[in-house]
């Protein structure tokens, strides 16, 4: 959501070749934009610290002021790329130290910015890592606002910050969305099972639509638990996001106290099930219900 306004003059790129998307954008009442494919930039949030802010350099646009590690999008490079990439050049972000939790863009049609705001999974201390930066500190939320803000970031941080609490979680009924497809599933409960983990994780890694989960912003990266019962068990979880639940009795009873646990540390959590009963205990429990159809539609 927060912007790149046109400069004047291109901006100092000392990391090697130059990239075809290191380029303005001309917009039809002639203000220029960085960044041939769009650009992004990295809204990192540590519960603890707040937000990872860059102090840009005098002779940048907008020097002096206070915003997000981020630039020009490569050719072909996802916006989340994007992100991490230019957080990473500008700011020394490991990879893996952020886990993603949603993107919000800003969409002028011939030009787009899209931010990516993720929660920090590893501690980690941003190092200065190119002539962009005067300083990288974490700045408390509440405290943002006293800095001079680059303006499109000033623009953008009201709608940014209202969603820094807003944590989604999606707990899967596995049994009832596999017994929602007739695809020969009762032969081989193991395998259709790890069918569908793949397809989840694929999902996971690819994020949920905000309107689908009645959110603000552009896409979600939910935390996602899979829970698997009786002879849908597989030997193996696949990586990508998905948290799988063996469980030792009752499924139902597992996926009740999964979205439970999850409600309790402020998640938002929609369980999938077409299970009445069921959807009566989550819903009693905090949750919100969706039927089977709306995953299988998510997963394509």
């Amino acid at each position: 959501m927060s912007i790149e306004p046109p400069a004047p003059d291109e901006p100092r790129r000392p990391h090697g070749p130059r990239d075809p998307g290191d380029a303005w954008v001309v917009a039809p009442t002639g203000e220029r934009y960085w960044g041939l494919f769009g650009a992004a930039g990295l809204l990192a949030f540590d519960a603890r610290r707040g937000v990872l802010l860059q102090h840009r350099v005098s002779w940048s646009h907008f020097g002096g002021t206070w915003g997000l590690p981020g630039g020009a999008r490569h050719e072909g490079e996802s916006a989340g790329d994007g992100a991490l990439r230019e957080a990473a050049e500008e700011a020394g972000v490991p990879a893996g130290a952020v886990r993603r939790r949603f993107t919000s863009i800003l969409d002028l049609g011939y030009w787009s910015y899209t931010t990516l705001v993720g929660d920090v999974a590893e501690k980690f201390e941003p190092v200065i890592a190119d002539p962009e930066s005067v300083e990288l500190s974490w700045v408390p939320v509440d405290a943002v606002e006293s800095y001079p803000l680059h303006p499109g970031f000033a623009d953008a941080w009201g709608h940014l910050r209202a969603l820094l609490d807003v944590r989604p979680a999606i707990v899967v009924d596995v049994a009832n969305v596999m017994g929602s497809v007739p695809d020969g599933w009762w032969k081989d409960r193991g395998g259709a099972a790890e069918r569908l983990l793949q397809r989840l994780s694929t999902l996971a890694g690819d994020g949920v639509p905000a309107a689908a989960l009645e959110l603000a912003a552009d896409r979600w990266f939910p935390v996602w638990v899979a829970v698997l019962e009786g002879q849908a068990r597989v030997a193996d979880a696949p990586e990508g996001g998905v948290r799988v639940v063996r469980a030792s009795g009752s499924g139902d009873d597992a996926i009740v106290e999964q979205a439970a646990d999850l409600v309790a540390t402020g998640h938002a959590v929609t369980v999938v099930t077409s299970d009445r009963e069921l959807v009566s205990r989550v819903t009693d429990a905090g949750t919100m219900a969706r039927g089977t159809r709306w995953l299988l539609d998510l997963l394509g």
